[in-house]
């Protein structure tokens, strides 16, 4: 079953790929690696699930945050990609906190990105490196922001894909 497909089959959709919000690309491809930046979650070009864990945000508040994050992560990835089946691995999350000083749960928090990677791709695939890193304010307000390093697999170099939006050019 397809990445897509599972996504499908637990009721969940990829929302529309967000454009970057600064002077940057969603994504960039050298080799077989995606480096995917920072994301947050949007809905309708809005920013979803802002405030701090620990003041305004319970944990699991902060845990459904980082899903619908690494679900606008999936959203650019696929559109990078084509299509999620050509994830060979989620090499390294890194998931950003939004946190009160006294907040210690950004583990905790950045499992609902995790969990949500090992539900659609399996353990492994889905199942990173990571960093859960508390910080004392993220852009918009969000309370959760994740960025990525994605092993690829059936891809050209970009150097040879002149075509692919998004792509570093060498």
């Amino acid at each position: 079953m397809t990445p897509e497909a599972t996504l499908q089959r637990a009721g969940v959709s990829l929302p529309t790929q967000h454009s970057a919000v600064g002077t940057y690309v969603m994504a960039a491809r050298t080799g077989s690696l995606l480096f995917v930046s920072g994301h947050g979650a949007f809905d309708g070009g809005r920013p979803l699930h802002t405030g701090r864990l620990g003041e305004e945000l319970s944990t699991a508040e902060g845990a459904a945050a980082a899903e619908a994050v690494m679900l606008n992560l999936l959203a650019t990835v696929k559109a990078e990609l084509g299509d999620l089946s050509r994830v060979a691995r989620f090499a390294k999350v890194v998931v950003f906190v939004n946190s009160a000083p006294h907040f210690t749960e950004q583990h905790l928090v950045a499992d609902g990105a995790t969990d949500l990677l090992v539900a659609t791709f399996g353990s492994r695939i889905g199942r990173p490196a990571r960093s859960a890193v508390g910080v004392a304010a993220l852009p918009l307000g969000f309370a959760v922001e994740i960025e990525a390093i994605v092993e690829t697999t059936g891809l050209d170099h970009p150097c040879t894909d002149p075509g692919r939006p998004g792509l570093d050019r060498h």
